[in-house]
C-alpha cells in the first residue's frame, strides 16, 4: 500500500478567496469562518501531516483560534456562518485532543494514511488489544495464573506476599515493554516524517503494529493495577 501524500495545496477562503494557510477553519485575510466539514485535524492548525509537532505552538493555536471561532463573535453573523462557527469550535476541540497527544496523533495520521488501527482490523472477538503478542504467550499465561490466585487470595482474605512480590515484579516487566513500544514508535514516526513514500509505508505499517502491541500491554498494566489496589 502506497502512503497518500502529506501535502496538500492550501484551500481558499468562501468569502474572498485568500489561501488559508494557518488553518482551514478562518480566513487569514477577512477573518471569516469557513465551512470546513471536510477538514482534518492537520489542516485545522494548518500543518503538514507529520508525528513531530511543536505541543507548545499547538496550544497557543488552539487557544488564538478558539478565541477568533467563539460563537459569540458570529451572533451578528449570517445564519451560515453561525452554524459553521459552532461547527469549527467542536471540530478545534476535537483536533486538539488528538494532536496533543502522541499515541493518539499517530493513530489519527495512519488511519488518514488507509491503515486500519485495533479492533478496525482484527475479526469480531479477536481484536488485537486481546491476543498475546507471540513473544509473551508464557509470561502472559503466568501472569494470569498470578492475578487468578490474587483474586482468590482477596475473596478469601488471605495474603501472599511472594505472590504480591511476583505481581509487582511482572508489572515492572511489562511496563519496561510499553516504554520500549513508545521508544519504537518514536523512531519510526521519526522515519515516517523525514523518509520517501517507500520509507513511509515501511514505517506506518512497523507503527500500526507497535500501537497493536502498546495496546496490549499497556491493557496487561492496567489489570495487574487494578488486583493490586483492590
Amino acid at each position: 500500500m502506497s502512503m497518500a501524500s502529506t501535502t496538500s495545496a492550501p484551500a481558499a477562503c468562501l468569502a474572498c478567496g485568500a489561501a488559508l494557510t494557518s488553518s482551514a477553519l478562518l480566513c487569514p485575510d477577512c477573518s471569516k469562518v469557513q465551512s470546513a466539514s471536510t477538514a482534518d485535524y492537520f489542516q485545522v492548525f494548518g500543518l503538514e501531516r507529520r508525528l513531530a509537532l511543536d505541543t507548545t505552538t499547538l496550544e497557543r493555536d488552539f487557544h488564538r483560534l478558539s478565541r477568533r471561532l467563539h460563537p459569540d463573535r458570529f451572533a451578528r453573523a449570517s445564519a451560515d456562518e453561525q452554524q459553521w462557527s459552532l461547527a469549527a469550535t467542536a471540530l478545534l476541540n476535537d483536533a486538539y485532543r488528538t494532536l496533543r497527544d502522541p499515541i493518539q496523533r499517530t493513530e489519527y495520521l495512519l488511519k488518514l494514511e488507509g491503515l486500519q488501527i485495533g479492533e478496525e482490523h482484527a475479526g469480531k472477538g479477536k481484536a488485537a488489544d486481546r491476543q498475546p503478542p507471540p513473544d509473551l504467550l508464557e509470561e502472559v499465561f503466568e501472569l494470569n495464573m498470578q492475578l487468578e490466585e490474587m483474586r482468590m487470595n482477596q475473596k478469601m482474605g488471605d495474603s501472599d506476599p511472594a505472590l504480591l512480590a511476583d505481581l509487582i515484579t511482572a508489572r515492572s516487566r511489562f511496563e519496561s515493554l510499553l516504554a520500549a513500544v513508545d521508544s519504537d514508535l518514536s523512531a519510526q514516526g521519526a522515519d515516517w516524517d523525514t523518509g520517501d513514500a517507500t520509507a513511509r509505508d515501511k514505517a506506518a505499517k512497523a507503527m500500526a503494529a507497535l500501537l497493536d502491541r502498546r495496546r496490549y500491554l499497556r491493557n496487561l498494566v492496567r489489570g495487574v493495577n487494578e488486583v493490586l489496589s483492590a
